[in-house]
């Protein structure tokens, strides 16, 4: 058997139904094949050589950025996904590369400022087509990363590009080429989008715990009200019962990764052997989703989903900071749309650009291309210089 190392996993095969080289639909732009990494690995590695990637460091995931450096940013959470969704991967017999290059490329179009700064700037764009960022993820990638000689963005395989846009309109679709086909026609993702796609749902949730409960915004008498939560909580104090309360948090963060991981893998076995998907085709082809939850853990998930939702997105210090990121974002996109001299010259030159070809709905692009790059951080010097120019320069 000649297989290449880069077609095995570590049972020494991948399902029949994994994505993989010789299945690929390949890159926009032909280019030779890698010689000593498989296509998905040269995916990879090109995102995290990406600036978009870099910046994710400086990205809020729940808080604002300078608000602690312990918290998690969007950079710790793709590289928790992509530990999440590489061991399911290694444990379904799919393609490992595949899923990481989709799970650390899946958040490099998120604005400053996490859910927040979306909104804001969805609606700053409500007029000139939107925003959002599964979109933005694909138009970096595709086009936005300026790296190299031979072609705009980063020039990823069909695949990687396809798991990094998780939802989209019909509208949206039509204009994507061969990544709204799917939508369009509405067939399934490969398996490795699928299982990136929940892993992601894992790794926020058991995460935002952590991070609320670090932060004191929620507490663990509020949490034991959440039966996932509860029955991870009694099983380490029965336990552990006198083990301290931070290490009590990660030893139950941390099952509930490994329960949702658990019920995930087993569940999926059981709809893989029941559809038997004969190859990637009929993956695609197959009415729902392959890679699930079970009934009782997505209901758990939703009750865990819900407890976040009220009393930790909804929390009054998380509010006063989603109020003052949609400000800055809204009063940033006013004063560039307005005006693109206020912008640097690399940003400017490409709203004259697109403001040649696409009118105002080209030139808000650009100033939306721009914010969206942004780290909190720096979003906050540019409203500073901006609106405050004594404080800084």
């Amino acid at each position: 058997m000649n297989t290449r190392p880069h077609d095995l996993n570590s049972s020494g095969h991948y399902a029949p139904y994994a994505t993989v080289d010789a299945v690929s639909r390949g890159r926009r732009y032909s280019e030779p094949a890698p010689s000593y990494r498989s296509e998905f690995q040269r995916d990879r590695d090109r995102i995290i050589h990406a600036a978009a990637f870099r910046r994710l460091e400086y990205k809020t995931q729940v808080f604002v950025n300078h608000e602690g450096d312990l918290f998690r940013t969007r950079l710790t959470h793709s590289i928790e996904v992509a530990q999440i969704a590489r061991s399911i991967a290694r444990a379904l017999s799919l393609n490992e590369d595949l899923t990481e290059a989709i799970s650390l490329a899946h958040d490099v179009g998120h604005t400053p400022f996490g859910h927040a700064g979306q909104d804001a700037l969805n609606d700053c764009m409500k007029d000139y087509g939107g925003f959002e960022h599964n979109l933005q993820s694909l138009r970096v990638v595709d086009e936005l990363e300026e790296k190299y000689a031979d072609f705009p963005g980063l020039n990823l395989t069909y695949e990687t590009r396809e798991g990094i846009l998780k939802h989209c309109s019909t509208k949206n679709a039509a204009e994507l080429g061969d990544v709204g086909e799917r939508f369009l026609n509405r067939q399934q993702p490969g398996l490795e989008a699928q299982l990136t796609n929940l892993a992601d749902e894992i790794a926020y949730n058991s995460h935002d715990v952590d991070d609320g409960l670090r932060a004191e915004l929620i507490h663990i008498d509020q949490l034991n009200e959440v039966p996932l939560f509860q029955q991870q909580y009694q099983e380490v104090k029965q336990v552990y019962p006198d083990l301290s309360q931070r290490r009590t948090i990660h030893e139950i963060v941390r099952r509930l990764i490994n329960c949702q991981v658990t019920d995930l893998i087993q569940t999926s076995v059981s709809r893989l052997e029941h559809h038997a998907p004969a190859d990637l085709e009929a993956v695609h082809r197959n009415p729902e989703a392959l890679i699930a939850f079970s009934d009782r853990m997505r209901e758990l998930n939703l009750e865990l989903k819900r407890f976040l939702r009220n009393h930790l997105y909804r929390h009054y210090r998380v509010h006063r900071m989603s109020v003052k990121a949609e400000q800055v974002i809204r009063a940033l996109f006013e004063a560039f749309f307005n005006d693109p001299r206020l912008m640097p010259d690399e940003a400017q030159l490409k709203a004259t650009e697109l403001k040649e070809k696409k009118g105002d709905t080209g030139q808000a692009r650009a100033v939306a291309d721009y914010i969206a790059g942004m780290t909190d951080r720096y979003a906050i010097k540019e409203h500073a210089r901006v609106y405050h120019p004594g404080e800084l320069t």
